[in-house]
C-alpha cells in the first residue's frame, strides 16, 4: 500500500515547483465522511477548511453522491451546444436565487474563468478597458484575472491589457483609515473612489468588481453597507458592480445567501464557484440579460454546465435550502467565535478574530503592534494538525489563520475544532 511519504516523493517529481502541499510534514487524503477525513495511514483530522471551502456541505454527502451516480450512468457530458434538462434547470434555480432581475447564468468550470467572463461581460457592455478593483484582492490566476488582482503573495504576472486602479477596501486592520470608527472608515474609502474616479477618469470604467469578504486576503471584512455606500459612486457615473462571490455564496456568512446582501445592494454580476458542486468542478457567472447578452458573438465553455457537475449543484443547493444551513452557519459561526473571543483577547501575538458565520480569521502579529508574524500562524496551523484539526492559511503576509467548517457543521465538531485551537494557541503562548 502507498504511504504519504511515498505518494509526496511522487508529487515533488511531477508537479510543478509553484504548486506546494500545505504543512512542514504535508498530509494525505484518502477519504472523507461529513466533516472528517483520512490519511493513507488511517489518522482522522477534522477538517475545518474543506479544500479550500469547496467541500460545503460535507464528504461524501449522501445526496450529492446519489445525483452524481444517477447522472454518470446516464450522460457525462454535452456541453452548451446541446439542450440538457439538468444544465437549464440548475441555470434557473440558480437565477432565482441570485436576486439579479432577469437574470442569465452562464456555467463554467473555476472562479478564475467565472471572473474572466464578468470582466469580459463588463468591458463589452461599457466598451472599455478601464476597471476598478480593490486593494488585498485576489480573483483568480489567469491573466485577466490577475489583472485585478491586489495581492502580491499570489501574483504570477503583471502583463494585461487592462487599465486597472485599485481602491482603499476592506482591510481596515492596515489601511491609512484604519483609526476611523466603521462610518468614517467608509466615508474615507468612498472619497478615495471619488479622487480615483475623478484623477484616473480616461475612457469611462467598465466595472468595480470586489469580495464582499477577501478570501485569499485573510478574511478583511467591510463594515455592513460599505459597498451600498460605494456602489451609489459607482451608480452615478455607470460602472457595474461585481460582486465575487466565490468564498462569500450559499449562505456562508451566516447572515446573509450571498455577501452582496449585506450591503444593501443588487450587483449586475456575481460570480460563484468553490463550494456549489461540493467538491466537483463547478462555477459561474450570473448577470442581468442587457449585460449578459452584450457579446454578441458565440461564445461558449466547453465543460461549463457539464451534466455530471450541474447535477452535483443541484443536489447541494437543494440540500442548502432544505436544511437552512444559512441559519446553521449563522448560529455555529457565533458559537465559533464566542469560543475562540475571549483567548484571542488575552494573546498578545493575535490581532484580531474577524469574520461572520463559519468564515473567520485569525490575524497573528508580534505582540505590542501589528507587524505580521507569519511564523506564528504557521505554528498554528501545525500545531491544529498534530492535534487532528485542518484549517487555512492566507492574508497577504500568511500570517492569518482561516477558519471554514462545513455549513452543516455540527455543535459538538464546533466545540472539539475550538478547543483544538484554543490548545493550541496557549500551547504557544506558553
Amino acid at each position: 500500500m502507498t504511504t504519504t511519504e511515498e505518494l509526496l516523493e511522487r508529487y515533488y517529481a511531477v508537479m510543478p515547483s509553484f504548486v506546494r502541499p500545505l504543512y512542514e510534514n504535508p498530509i494525505s487524503i484518502e477519504r472523507g465522511e461529513g466533516s472528517y477525513v483520512w490519511d493513507l495511514e488511517d489518522n482522522r483530522y477534522l477538517d475545518f477548511f474543506g479544500g479550500i471551502l469547496t467541500t460545503m456541505i460535507g464528504h461524501s454527502t449522501d445526496e450529492v453522491v446519489a445525483a452524481v451516480q444517477k447522472q454518470a450512468a446516464k450522460v457525462m457530458h454535452t456541453s452548451t451546444l446541446y439542450l440538457n434538462e439538468e444544465m437549464i434547470a440548475f441555470a434557473e434555480e440558480i437565477a432565482s436565487v441570485s436576486g439579479i432581475p432577469d437574470a442569465r447564468v452562464l456555467f463554467t468550470t473555476s472562479g478564475t474563468e467565472a471572473n474572466d467572463t464578468a470582466i469580459l461581460l463588463a468591458t463589452n457592455y461599457r466598451k472599455t478597458n478601464q476597471l476598478l478593483a480593490m486593494r488585498n484582492s485576489y480573483h483568480g490566476r489567469s491573466l485577466t484575472s490577475q489583472a485585478v488582482t491586489s495581492h502580491k503573495s499570489w501574483l504570477t504576472s503583471s502583463f494585461s491589457g487592462l487599465d486597472v486602479h485599485f481602491v482603499q477596501g476592506p482591510y481596515k486592520l492596515r489601511s491609512p483609515f484604519g483609526n476611523l470608527d466603521d462610518e468614517g472608515y467608509t466615508q474615507a474609502c468612498v472619497s478615495d473612489l471619488i479622487q480615483l474616479i475623478d484623477m484616473t477618469d480616461a475612457s469611462g470604467f467598465a466595472a468595480l468588481i470586489a469580495e464582499p469578504i477577501q478570501g485569499v486576503g485573510g478574511f478583511a471584512t467591510p463594515p455592513d453597507g460599505f459597498f451600498g455606500a460605494m456602489h451609489k459612486v459607482l451608480d452615478a457615473n455607470g460602472i457595474l458592480f461585481i460582486s465575487d462571490e466565490v468564498q462569500t455564496g450559499w449562505g456562508r456568512t451566516g447572515d446573509h445567501f450571498w455577501g452582496y446582501q449585506a450591503h444593501g445592494i443588487v450587483p449586475d454580476i456575481l460570480t460563484f464557484a468553490k463550494g456549489v458542486g461540493n467538491g466537483i468542478t463547478l462555477a459561474g457567472c450570473v448577470a442581468r440579460a442587457d449585460v449578459m447578452n452584450a457579446i454578441d458573438r458565440t461564445s461558449f465553455t466547453t465543460f461549463g454546465g457539464n451534466p455530471l457537475s450541474v447535477a452535483a449543484g443541484r443536489a447541494t443547493l437543494k440540500y442548502v435550502l432544505d436544511h437552512d444551513l444559512q441559519s446553521n452557519a449563522a448560529a455555529r459561526g457565533l458559537q465559533m467565535a464566542q469560543r475562540l473571543q475571549k483567548i484571542i483577547d488575552d494573546t498578545e501575538w493575535i490581532a484580531e478574530l474577524r469574520g461572520k458565520g463559519l468564515m473567520l480569521g485569525i490575524e497573528c502579529v508580534h505582540p505590542g503592534g501589528i507587524e505580521p508574524n507569519p511564523n506564528a500562524a504557521s505554528a498554528l496551523i501545525e500545531g491544529c494538525k498534530s492535534r487532528g484539526l485542518l484549517v487555512g492559511k492566507g492574508g497577504l503576509y500568511g500570517n492569518v489563520i482561516r477558519l471554514t467548517p462545513m455549513l452543516n457543521v455540527s455543535e459538538k465538531e464546533v466545540d472539539e475544532g475550538c478547543a483544538v485551537i484554543a490548545e493550541t494557541i496557549q500551547s504557544i503562548s506558553g
